[in-house]
């Protein structure tokens, strides 16, 4: 069961909105601290010369990050259009062309038309779906051997934080929301798919797992 198409939708004009500020972020200041900790979890399940699959690939950054050091190919998907845009401007820029596809679309609906891929990622994605279950099961479902993801650690301040996004989300007639999904149920989708963990780490607002296939 995929998103309702109302909050896709929102989704895609929401995250439109700021992809030119993301990618110029980005180009300033690099990655976020959980980020870094997603590819220190990622050097350590190895990437060399892998078929990416990033779902919520947002400007790009992180695949093509991938791609230049040492990962074989990427495809990106993701809902709002402007960010794929500028992912497709910032692999040209990078020389990465002939290394990078785009999908625009929920993968959720798209998911049948999806490669598998030797590594799949998940960065701050899980949150932006209320069917978290669907969405595990789905992506790890196109993974072979690496499945990497950042979602929200579930904490009251989180909760809070989460509640006032929503709160704001609804003055404004949007339907996008975002989640706090419980992260002992993630972990036990993921186990029970043949995975094991590799790799943990966490700031305050996000929870960093790298898992291995058996």
């Amino acid at each position: 069961m995929s998103c309702c198409c109302p909050h896709s939708n929102s989704a895609n004009r929401f995250f439109s909105f700021f992809a030119g500020r993301y990618r110029r972020r980005f180009e300033k200041k690099g990655f976020e601290p959980s980020q870094k900790q997603l590819m220190e979890g990622l050097q350590r399940a190895g990437f060399q010369d892998a078929e990416i699959l990033e779902i919520g690939s947002g400007v790009g950054h992180l695949h093509q990050t991938l791609l230049e050091h040492g990962a074989a190919s990427a495809v990106g998907v993701d809902l709002a259009s402007k960010m794929i845009c500028e992912a497709q401007k910032w692999a040209h820029e990078r020389e990465l062309d002939d290394r990078t596809a785009y999908i625009e679309g929920d993968f959720m609906e798209l998911v049948d038309s999806v490669m598998d891929a030797d590594v799949t990622v998940l960065d701050k994605v899980v949150c932006c779906y209320p069917d978290a279950d669907g969405l595990v099961h789905a992506s790890i479902g196109k993974t072979k051997r690496v499945y990497a993801l950042t979602y929200p650690r579930n904490r009251w301040y989180v909760r809070m934080v989460m509640g006032m996004t929503a709160w704001v989300m609804k003055i404004m007639r949007s339907d996008f929301r975002s989640y706090v999904h419980d992260p002992e149920l993630i972990e036990k989708w993921i186990r029970d798919a043949g995975f094991g963990k590799l790799y943990q780490n966490s700031n305050l607002v996000w929870l960093t797992q790298v898992y291995v296939k058996f």
